[in-house]
């Protein structure tokens, strides 16, 4: 076991974990935070999406060294986020959630995307979300929801 501080959602914490851990791993098994999802465990499907240092990245394929003194956002740390909060409200609007398995990681994704993208159109949008997999929506009224979104 090892000791990893880190900055989650805007608290610092420190964690005991062993070191092969992934921030994954940690999230859902160390500090019950199970709103990022175990999807691939491959860094395929984006539904372990996090914010790490604003960027989005698969949790799952973050070892927890990497994560050292990082600043972590999770979905749960989006509830009190400007920009996270209207993409929650655009994709509740928009009816981008079916079965909400891949949605923490759409959310996530989206807000990172639109932190850096405050007007995409649809085929950046498209694009960009190529790496959050959905079995359920078909995508149209995920696209629809980042576009409302960067409206406001």
């Amino acid at each position: 076991m090892r000791k990893y501080s880190f900055t989650l959602n805007n608290e610092p914490v420190v964690v005991k974990a062993p070191p092969a851990y992934t921030l994954l791993e940690v999230l859902r098994n160390v500090l019950n935070l199970t709103g990022t999802k175990d999807g691939c465990g491959k860094g395929e499907c984006g539904a372990c999406t996090v914010l790490i240092n604003g960027k989005a990245v698969n949790a799952c394929l973050m070892i927890m060294e990497q994560v050292e003194g990082s600043d972590v956002t999770t979905i749960e740390g989006l509830a009190t986020d400007p920009l996270g909060s209207v993409v929650v409200r655009a994709f509740e609007k928009e009816g981008a959630i079916q079965c909400g398995y891949c949605t923490p990681g759409m959310i996530v994704s989206s807000t990172a995307f639109l932190s850096r993208n405050s007007k995409p159109n649809i085929e950046e949008t498209k694009e960009f979300l190529r790496g959050n997999l959905c079995r359920c929506t078909g995508y149209s009224k995920i696209v629809k929801a980042v576009i409302e979104a960067s409206r406001g």
